[in-house]
């Protein structure tokens, strides 16, 4: 649902990936672009993996990453688009199979149902994402509309340099 300012509202849901250090380059992005941002965070993600205060800071928003308490107001109006980014082995999966244990799934698995545009940006190892689970669950989440970037790998490139994480690119999609 669109901000009373007039802006789209995009929900940035971050998994437990090195590169989540770097969420802020996406939020840069989608504000550049005229989105308001609010991001969910899986509980691992919410631990350590960036800095929740310079994200809030950048949003203007809390990181959610826990239910709400029946009663609590929504801290985010209902989202125009979903970007998952990064997005793991572990939230593909027990998304595409339609478990709900925390928010950030929880947050997935309804978007279908409303039927708001996602887009995932996944961050897997070459040896995960050769798991025959991980190749089905992205035939499954691609059969449901889900957009996907690149693969990203994070693998170390000849030289030691990791290749660049398509943040921004990822906006095109939507």
């Amino acid at each position: 649902m669109t901000e009373p300012d007039g802006k789209p509202f995009l929900y940035v849901v971050v998994c437990a990936a090195g590169i989540a250090a770097d969420v802020g380059q996406l939020i840069a992005a989608a504000q550049e672009l005229g989105w308001e941002v609010g991001v969910i965070a899986t509980p691992v993600a919410a631990s350590g993996f960036f800095d929740i205060g310079a994200v809030e800071a950048q949003t203007g928003r809390p990181i959610r990453s826990a239910w709400r308490v029946p009663g609590d107001p929504r801290p985010f109006p209902p989202p125009d688009a979903v970007l998952v980014a990064p997005a793991t082995f572990n939230t593909i999966n027990k998304w595409a199979a339609g478990t709900a244990d925390t928010l950030a799934l929880g947050t997935l698995c309804e978007a279908y149902g409303l039927g708001v545009p996602t887009v995932v940006l996944p961050c897997v190892a070459d040896a995960l994402a050769a798991h025959p689970a991980y190749q089905e669950s992205l035939v499954r989440l691609r059969g449901m509309g889900v957009r996907f970037g690149d693969p990203y790998s994070g693998e170390v490139q000849e030289g030691g340099g990791r290749p660049e994480f398509g943040w921004e690119r990822a906006l095109d999609l939507l």
